[in-house]
Formats: structure tokens, sequence, C-alpha cells
């Protein structure tokens, strides 16, 4: 079972890298936040729906309908959740919103133990409340330009995501293939009377083509994955890798330094995650 935990670890960060690279993206691809959001749901979803189709081999309706309800409830607060993560960047301030993204660990904790009963251990909400100090170290300088608005959808997010991770792990033997591909083309459904589709160059829906696979479906397929090998919480706090390292890309490729207070947050965030991993335990949390 500690093979399983781990390699559940292994694919959940793995997730998170690939999540990490929108700020990438988005910087590469000069066009609207909804039309982008839309191709990237289009593109994931396709992604999606050919992993699934290899995976299954012939039993795709068989899959589909063995997510159930918790599976549709996963892919409608899936793209909930990410229609109101870009709003919220629109109406707060980025330092905000990481802020309350860095919540979603304590907001899994609670929401594992009232829905599946899954007490967390002292050392994973540990390193969680350190997860949350190195975002807000990064986001320190900032955090006073939000606005109510956006940080109300962000808390949604929040929540919305949370509930997925949870629901998720409620239901370690079914495949949630099926709901993380529906919920990207639910994303954009979603978004497709504000965007403009037809607008991108040849070029451009090459680039959105690759972003929506490796970014948006890689990162569910992983999460979908990795999720019900490793506690809730667990599952929630590897995701907070996703910051750093999503300043780590745009530096690299951009050259857009960050600032002392991004590298030192960064490095808490980094080290707490690796702390949770590597402290060892007298027992690990199943679900069965």
């Amino acid at each position: 079972m500690r093979q399983n935990i781990w390699l559940g670890t292994i694919i959940l960060a793995a997730s998170a890298a690939a999540y990490s690279t929108a700020g990438f993206y988005t910087r590469l691809i000069h066009i609207d936040a909804m039309t982008m959001l839309f191709w990237r749901g289009v593109f994931g979803g396709l992604f999606l729906a050919a992993m699934l189709a290899w995976r299954e081999h012939g039993r795709v309706v068989d899959a589909v309908r063995g997510i159930g309800r918790d599976g549709l409830l996963i892919a409608l607060c899936s793209a909930l959740a990410t229609v109101c993560f870009l709003n919220a960047f629109r109406l707060s301030s980025v330092a905000d919103v990481m802020v309350i993204d860095a919540t979603i660990p304590f907001l899994t904790a609670g929401l594992a133990w009232l829905m599946i009963g899954e007490r967390e251990d002292r050392i994973t909400l540990c390193a969680t409340l350190a997860a949350l100090a190195g975002v807000a170290v990064m986001a320190g300088p900032a955090v006073a330009g939000g606005r109510l608005l956006g940080d109300l959808l962000a808390l949604c997010m929040a929540l919305l995501m949370s509930t997925v991770l949870v629901l998720i792990r409620r239901n370690p033997k079914v495949s949630m293939l099926p709901a993380v591909g529906l919920s990207a083309f639910l994303c954009a459904l979603i978004v497709w009377p504000v965007a403009r589709p037809l607008s991108v160059s040849g070029i451009e829906l090459l680039q959105l083509g690759v972003f929506g696979a490796t970014q948006f479906g890689l990162g569910l397929l992983l999460l979908s994955l990795g999720t019900p090998l490793v506690s809730a919480t667990r599952g929630a706090l590897i995701g907070t890798l996703q910051t750093p390292l999503g300043t780590l890309w745009v530096w690299l490729a951009f050259s857009e330094a960050p600032a002392a207070a991004t590298l030192a947050g960064g490095a808490i965030v980094l080290a707490a995650v690796v702390g949770d991993i590597v402290i060892p335990r007298q027992k690990e949390h199943v679900i069965t």
C-alpha cells in the first residue's frame, strides 16, 4: 500500500507540473481570455477522450456510465472552478487569488472529514500550513490590492476544487477519467457565448492545441489517476507546487525574474511538500 501512495505522490506532482505551465502559455498566446479558455477546453477534452478510448478498448460507454452521480458532480464542479478561477484573476489581484488558492488543502481536509470520514495526520496539516505561509510570502507585497467579488470567486473556486478532490477520493475503484474529460468540454461550452473561436490564426490554433493537451488535458488526467492513491489533503497539498513552478517556467522562458519574496515563498512551499512526503508515518490513510 505504501508503494501506491508513493505512486500517487509522483503522479500528482507531475499533474502540478503540467498545470503550472498555464502562465507560460498565456504569455505565449496573444488572444482574449475567453477564446483561450474555449479552445483549451476543446483540445483538453479531445485529449482526454482519446486517452479514454485507448485505455478502455471499446468499453467507453460502460466507463462513462460507471462514473455515476459523483462523476457528473466532479465534471460540473471542475468546469465551474476553472471559470471562477479565470474571472477571479480579472476581478481581483493575482496575489489574493494565489493565497486563496493555497487554502484548498485546508478546505479539502474539512470536506474529507465531513464527507468520507478521512482524518488527516498532523504532519500533513502542518505541511499544509507551511505551504500556505509560503504562498503568502510570495504574494505578500500585493495582497492589499484585491477586490471583494474577485476574492469571492476565488473562494468558490477553492471550494469547488476541494469537492472534486474529495469526490474522486471517495470513489477509488472508479475511473473518473470520463468525468474530467466531460469537465473540459463543459468549460468550453460555458464560455462559448462570449468567446471568439474563429478569430484565431493557424499558428495560434496549433499553440492552443498543445496548451489544451499538455497543460489542461494532461493535468486533469494525472489528477484523476493520482488522487485515489493518497489522502485528499495530501493531494491538495502537492497541488500547491504549481504556484512556484509556474513562476519558474515564466522566468526561464521570458526572463521575468521573480522578486526575492517570490523565491523565498517558493522555497517554503517546496520544503513543505517535500517534508510531508519524506517524513515517515506509523500509518497511512486508505480508502477501501
